[in-house]
């Protein structure tokens, strides 16, 4: 029992240092800007970590690293696919968007911006935006929180909700007192943590298992067709890929230019010469996360024989980097404070994209509907107020979500994901490239993509099946493509654009933005 509480102090050292953090922001948390945008004033180093710790979630190192452990490294297509849309996300959208948020009346969330950006006086897109972010959202708070709880259940024995609730509330906390700068700085300290963790422990593991040692070990361990077909990129599972499935993992990289929270990092950024550094030093830390995770569940498979995850009596393939860091400095190294450390880059991962969620989803309902929509002359103080209450209840709503301990972490991942890239992701784009995109295909564009992804995954229409489990494609691709050719359709069979409306773009386009 003595290494479980090396274990114990190393995670409740890191909690009560998240904690902290939350404390010292709170202090300098002002007005509603502060607590949704850090006042514009980002830095580089920061805005980078902060959006990739919060995109990737408990997923790169319990979801991906998973995948890879059961199926092979075929499942990398969806790493493919997200350094893809990351690489074309910082270089293409986050200038562009940084400059039109300031422009269109300085936004300071993305359903403020669509309403800005195309002179909606009804303030339609700002309703749907905010419910489709409320909806999505919630779904995706529950994989983090979900996550969580397995964590503190496999690694401390706790019962799933009791390791639940401790996780919820320690994320609740810090981001309901400090807000986005709170959440921006411990978003820097885990994403330092996760790429730690990341690259250090499946070199060790491979040193341990020995290179020369690999196929053979994956052989014994029962890899489906063989060590050869589980390291083959165009296997999963033993059989070869189809087409339609590398399309699928690949369309995982359209979701990057609809995800609130990380182009809410976009456009907090202090300056154009800090968003040029964020985006070379996120690009880099995608890159290196993406390989290793995936290296993490071929090297895995070898480093935890005899015990094959996913098995009868065995944990979760998606245990596979908890499992490797339990044995590694537990029995091997001896070091059960290190493995706490390592087990909090995990929890790094979870929480970090937990947080930027909850701020999310309290701007859309505090800002976008309770101050734009209800109480117009509400003081900024009333709308910190509201945001505040709206994390609350937003964290408890998830929660309850999560308490099924048989929640797949990836299933919620993909379909929070997919409702954010078809519902967001072509208007974003189309609004920052396209003059001639209008209210009418906007509004069709976010109604088009969401409701195509809620079809495809969550109504039985194919004998009792979902569309997307019978035919194999993912909503994503299909839910972008639907929601691309409704904006540019309607908007060519609409009214033209005003003049102001084409000014603005003209600025952005040209740089005269203040």
């Amino acid at each position: 029992m003595n290494h479980m509480i090396w274990i114990g102090i190393a995670f409740a050292f890191y909690m009560v240092m998240m904690i902290i953090i939350g404390a010292v922001y709170m202090k300098k948390t002002n007005n509603s800007e502060d607590y949704f945008l850090g006042g514009r004033g980002l830095g580089g180093w920061v805005a980078a970590l902060s959006a990739q710790a919060s995109d990737m979630s408990g997923w790169l190192l319990m979801g991906l690293p998973g995948a890879v452990y059961a199926l092979g490294t075929g499942q990398s297509w969806i790493a493919i696919g997200l350094l893809a849309g990351t690489i074309l996300n910082w270089i293409f959208i986050s200038g562009k968007l940084r400059r039109y948020t300031i422009r269109a009346n300085n936004s300071l969330t993305l359903p403020a911006y669509f309403e800005n950006r195309f002179h909606d006086k009804k303030r339609i897109l700002l309703m749907i935006s905010s419910v489709v972010i409320v909806i999505f959202f919630l779904v995706y708070t529950a994989s983090a929180l979900a996550a969580g709880g397995k964590l503190f259940q496999l690694v401390f024995g706790l019962d799933y909700r009791i390791a639940l609730t401790v996780g919820a509330a320690v994320i609740l906390l810090y981001t309901f007192m400090g807000g986005f700068m709170a959440v921006c700085v411990t978003d820097f300290i885990q994403g330092l943590l996760m790429l730690v963790g990341i690259l250090t422990v499946p070199v060790i593991a491979l040193i341990m298992v020995g290179p020369e040692n690999l196929n053979a070990v994956l052989d014994t361990s029962g890899v489906a067709g063989g060590s050869a077909s589980f390291r083959n990129l165009m296997h999963s599972g033993g059989k070869p890929y189809t087409a339609m499935e590398i399309f699928s993992q690949l369309a995982w990289g359209f979701g990057y230019c609809g995800m609130p929270h990380i182009l809410v990092r976009f456009m907090a950024v202090r300056d154009e010469k800090e968003l040029r550094k964020s985006r070379w030093v996120a690009i880099i830390w995608c890159t290196l996360s993406l390989l290793f995770a995936c290296a993490l569940g071929v090297i895995g498979r070898a480093y935890l024989y005899p015990v094959v995850l996913g098995t009868e009596g065995a944990g979760s393939a998606e245990n596979v980097f908890i499992e490797m860091i339990t044995k590694m400095f537990n029995s091997d190294l001896g070091m059960p404070f290190i493995g706490g450390i390592f087990l909090c880059g995990i929890l790094a991962a979870i929480m970090s994209t937990a947080d930027s969620q909850l701020l999310v989803t309290a701007s859309a309902v505090s800002e976008d509907l309770y101050h734009q929509v209800v109480s117009p002359k509400a003081s900024s103080k009333k709308v910190l107020s509201v945001s505040r209450i709206t994390v609350l209840v937003i964290a408890v709503l998830a929660y309850i979500i999560a308490l099924d301990p048989n929640s797949s972490i990836m299933g919620l991942v993909s379909n929070a994901w997919a409702g954010f890239g078809a519902a967001f992701g072509p208007l974003v784009v189309l609004s920052l490239y396209w003059k001639r995109t209008n209210l009418p295909g906007a509004i069709a564009g976010i109604v088009s993509g969401a409701l195509t992804v809620i079809v495809w995954d969550y109504l039985p229409l194919a004998g009792g099946q979902t569309l997307g489990a019978a035919t194999g494609l993912y909503s994503l691709a299909l839910g972008f493509v639907v929601s691309l050719v409704l904006i540019i359709a309607v908007s060519l069979g609409t009214k033209a654009p005003g003049e102001e409306m084409l000014k603005e773009f003209e600025d952005v386009q040209s740089g005269k933005v203040s």
